[in-house]
């Protein structure tokens, strides 16, 4: 996500090695220190057009990539953030790719999400954490567990099967989100609009506004909304009565609240 930064040293070393590098990143920056690794380095971003459909992008930009390996070069395709987090063209070339026998690998990146856990100090080993696309989860009505902090990706794009510059939710589709998301929380409920830091030099930008007010909110494409939890569950006693067993079994254990057996639940 963050301009060299976040670039892993295993990725690094196949951009830098690539007989042919494709990218497609969301500023010049990161573009032009890509061309400065790899000369051979060519955008992706010809592939977008206003009103061309994004599954037509999507398999055109994976189509290019499996032709550039059948031709027999060493091919490095670099996205921003996570290579295989929203992104279609990606996991379509490396199967096609494999099943005809090529040897085709992804390499993990640094994701939105990632920053996120990190910069609203969210763990998700502490209650869970649910993720899900936005236009996704309105149209399936995903099932989801309020007491469990919920991730919404791409909430700029709700419902749009195009591209088109600086694009942004249409406020009657937020009100339908907002709606769906009052069946399950208060309208004061509080909900952080979240978009990572591309810059070393840059902080997050993160924004907080009760559920009532989305409808009302300018929503990017790049923005990730987090709805935190509402209050915890009651602990099944039977489920907990194993932490007092563990603890019965060693000599001399100090006594220990629930709060602190909560607590146990999560750490590693």
């Amino acid at each position: 996500m963050k301009l060299v930064a976040h670039t892993t040293l295993e990725a690094l070393a196949c951009i830098e090695s690539a007989e042919q590098l494709f990218y497609l990143v969301d500023e010049p920056a990161t573009e032009a220190w890509l061309r400065r690794l790899n000369p051979t380095a060519t955008s992706l971003e010809g592939y977008y057009a206003v009103g061309k459909p994004r599954e037509k992008t999507y398999r055109d930009i994976a189509n290019r990539l499996v032709s550039a390996v059948r031709s027999g070069q060493q091919v490095c395709a670099a996205f921003y953030g996570h290579p295989g987090v929203f992104v279609d063209p990606s996991h379509a070339a490396v199967r096609r790719l494999r099943r005809e026998g090529f040897a085709a690998r992804m390499l993990p990146g640094i994701s939105s999400e990632d920053c996120l856990f990190a910069d609203l100090q969210l763990d998700p080993g502490a209650r869970g954490c649910q993720s899900f696309e936005a236009s996704d989860f309105l149209a399936c009505r995903r099932r989801f567990d309020p007491t469990s902090p919920l991730v919404l990706w791409q909430v700029g794009a709700l419902g749009e099967p195009g591209y088109r510059p600086e694009m942004s939710s249409r406020t009657e589709r937020l009100e339908v989100l907002t709606a769906f998301l009052r069946a399950h929380y208060p309208a004061r409920h509080p909900i952080v609009l979240y978009e990572a830091a591309n810059f070393p030099t840059c902080e997050p930008v993160v924004r907080r506004i009760p559920l009532s007010r989305l409808p009302r909110t300018t929503v990017f494409t790049l923005v990730t909304i987090l709805v935190p939890p509402l209050p915890d569950r009651v602990d099944d006693p039977k489920i907990m009565r194993w932490f007092d067993e563990s603890e019965g079994a060693a000599p001399n254990a100090p006594a220990r609240t629930a709060a602190a057996r909560n607590g146990s639940r999560a750490r590693r």
